[in-house]
């Protein structure tokens, strides 16, 4: 298709939360005008011939920072590149960090939709994580966001925390539907090494919650959000009907996306490749070129199974005629070793149209994707 996305990230935050391992740090002023300005020399320096249907700011907590700096980048993009009136563009913000006045200067920029990471309703939940605000917060905040005009919201949610028990998640299931965001993200907890709760963990200092316990509260919370009028699109993500994130659609659906920032990824001319993520580099470097890593030139065959794996992220699965019109073949064909391998695992199942998982495979998603590798 003659379009693609824009990923931009902005790496600062307050504080880092002890499950974080995106690229993320607390910087000061003077350095972050620094960043701004090498952000701005990158997005002036890279042209593409495409329309932009969705624009991504994420981080880090882009809400951090000075808002004249999100300004700023929203208009250098709308000078570089052709953007869609119709552009869904999304910019993360966390409880703590906000204000009227930002949100507002988000507003006027042209930004359409905010995610909050909220995590939990839960205190002493978001206190263990690291999380920089309580839930009375994040209501102010999502008040704030309501008042200034904002129509398409939504709210992070985690599950599956050390010590979290069902009735605390469900508590912030029914917390957040009460408030009627259009969509709700809902995560597990996957403990990365390096972080401060993977030590905690490895320290024996805290305990995940096992397996059963952690399926039981997935297919709860399914329940409970497909009960309240949410369609369940992809693993983590439930929308009222019409809200689904175009951005992260496109990723699934293996559309173009160009990144911006430090450790930002791109997906360009079937080819994978991202910016250092060393904040040094990047800020004192004299050619992009020289801080970028491909990291994949995707042969026919390399894209097609890339299509299938990430593709069975959708609830809806891969639909057999798209996978048909975009590599002219037939997947069950092309793929007929793998799918009966899968089907008979019963992790898989095939319809008129479509490749999806079943139940099974859902509880298995990470295993079903490492088959396609």
């Amino acid at each position: 298709m003659n379009r693609f996305g824009i990923y931009v990230h902005i790496p600062f935050c307050k504080k880092k939360c002890k499950y974080c391992d995106f690229v993320s740090f607390f910087c000061d002023e003077q350095n972050q005008e620094k960043y701004f300005e090498k952000l701005t020399q990158e997005i002036n320096l890279k042209k593409i011939n495409k329309k932009v249907n969705t624009i991504y700011i994420g981080g880090g907590t882009p809400s951090f920072v000075d808002s004249k700096y999100i300004v700023n980048i929203i208009n250098v993009l709308k000078n570089n590149f052709n953007i869609d009136e119709s552009s869904e563009i999304t910019i993360e913000i966390n409880p703590g960090t906000i204000t009227k006045e930002k949100l507002l200067d988000y507003k006027n920029s042209g930004i359409n939709r905010i995610s909050i990471g909220l995590q939990s309703t839960e205190n002493r939940l978001l206190e263990l994580i690291g999380r920089i605000h309580t839930y009375e917060q994040f209501l102010d905040t999502y008040n704030l966001v309501k008042e200034v005009g904002f129509k398409n919201i939504n709210v992070d949610l985690m599950l599956a925390l050390p010590t979290q028990t069902n009735k605390e998640l469900i508590n912030s299931l029914n917390n957040v539907i009460s408030l009627k965001p259009n969509h709700i993200s809902i995560y597990s907890l996957i403990l990365e090494e390096e972080t401060e709760l993977y030590k905690k963990v490895q320290n024996k200092e805290l305990e995940l919650l096992d397996d059963e316990l952690e399926r039981k509260m997935y297919w709860q919370t399914k329940k409970i959000l497909e009960k309240n009028g949410y369609i369940h699109y992809e693993i983590s993500n439930f929308a009222k009907k019409g809200f689904e994130s175009k951005h992260n659609l496109d990723c699934w659906n293996q559309e173009e996306y160009l990144g911006f920032g430090l450790s930002s990824h791109s997906y360009i001319d079937n080819k994978r490749f991202s910016n250092t993520s060393n904040f040094n580099e990047y800020i004192n470097s004299k050619n992009f070129k020289d801080i970028v890593e491909i990291h994949e030139e995707q042969t026919k065959e390399e894209k097609a199974k890339e299509f299938m794996m990430i593709g069975l992220r959708k609830i809806d699965g891969i639909s057999i005629s798209e996978f048909e019109r975009k590599f002219r073949i037939n997947p069950l064909f092309y793929f007929r070793f793998e799918i009966n391998k899968l089907t008979n695992d019963g992790l898989i199942e095939v319809d008129l149209d479509n490749i999806k998982l079943t139940k099974k495979g859902l509880d298995l998603a990470n295993l079903v994707f490492e088959e396609f590798i």
